[in-house]
């Protein structure tokens, strides 16, 4: 598994890494049966410390978690804990996406884009109805089943996945509802 351990504007060292690389590979490997690469970034806010990790796995899901401590190996303890237990509680269903598919999960590229929030000010007239675009990006948008992305939506702690059905070939999207529950819209 390839490792990018970083810090924003803090130094990480080399016994801080190792640490990372042994404890993240062994809580992965229990439940992951080939994990492709793990981005970890520690950064500071005020007096805490926080580490976020994102782990890909070969069957293309992404798990990602996000801790807070006041040490910094406290906080990567926190966060490894927290992939493990998602790892752990997903793990049937990893295995058996992984047992169903012969190939690896097909991405297409998108661009992704990211919109200026609208003033609230109610008495200024907007110039334009356009959005100002902040920033564009890369994104990746996996062909998989409606289980699967609902899988990946609740790994990954995202609210709302973009994906491509599989079986119908069309962009469809599951988002986490007001209530709770889980919706599916399929154009």
């Amino acid at each position: 598994m390839q490792y990018q351990i970083s810090g924003k504007q803090i130094d990480i060292g080399e016994a801080l890494q190792t640490h990372v690389k042994d404890e993240l590979n062994a809580a992965v490997k229990k439940y992951a049966e080939r994990p492709t690469d793990a981005n970890v970034v520690f950064s500071r806010n005020a007096h805490e410390y926080v580490c976020e990790a994102t782990v890909h796995l070969s069957t293309g899901l992404t798990a990602q978690a996000k801790a807070h401590a006041t040490e910094i190996y406290a906080a990567f303890d926190s966060c490894c804990n927290k992939m493990e237990k998602q790892l752990r509680r997903y793990k049937r269903r990893l295995k058996d996406h992984h047992r169903d598919r012969a190939e690896p999960v097909e991405l297409m590229q998108a661009s992704s884009y990211i919109l200026a929030a609208s003033g609230h000010d109610e008495e200024a007239e907007p110039e334009t109805l356009q959005p100002m675009i902040i920033a564009e990006m890369e994104t990746q948008i996996p062909s998989i089943s409606v289980g699967e992305a609902v899988m990946q939506m609740e790994l990954s702690g995202s609210d709302v996945l973009v994906f491509r059905n599989e079986k119908t070939g069309k962009i469809n999207v599951v988002h986490t509802r007001g209530d709770g529950n889980v919706g599916w819209i399929d154009p």
